[in-house]
């Protein structure tokens, strides 16, 4: 595993972290958190266009979106209490099953 691989992992815990950082700014209202979440999201961003070095851009987007995805469900679920239904638990294996179909079906150059 190369170097943009772990920088395209990285970029996934920093969007989830920004993420959850946004949810905490409480609809912009508590700006310590939303100025990390910019901060967050800006690292997630940089570490994404790093990984694209070697990395596809069709598999490294839905890996970061998929990953970024059920991870902020999960934080969502454990952490904020939100609910999850069998139907977003589905919904969610389709996503992961997208993004690994598209990493397994991309030509190695």
């Amino acid at each position: 595993m190369t170097v943009n691989w772990w920088m395209l992992y990285a970029a996934i815990a920093f969007e989830v972290l920004g993420t959850s950082a946004l949810k905490l700014s409480d609809g912009l209202s508590r700006m310590g958190y939303f100025a990390g979440a910019i901060a967050l999201y800006s690292v997630s961003f940089v570490l994404l266009a790093r990984a694209l070095r070697e990395i596809p851009v069709s598999v490294a987007y839905a890996i970061w979106s998929g990953a970024g995805t059920v991870l902020v469900v999960m934080v969502g679920w454990l952490w904020f209490r939100e609910n999850i239904t069998g139907v977003r638990l589905l919904y969610i294996a389709m996503i992961v099953v997208g993004a690994v179909g598209l990493n397994l079906s991309t030509v190695k150059s």
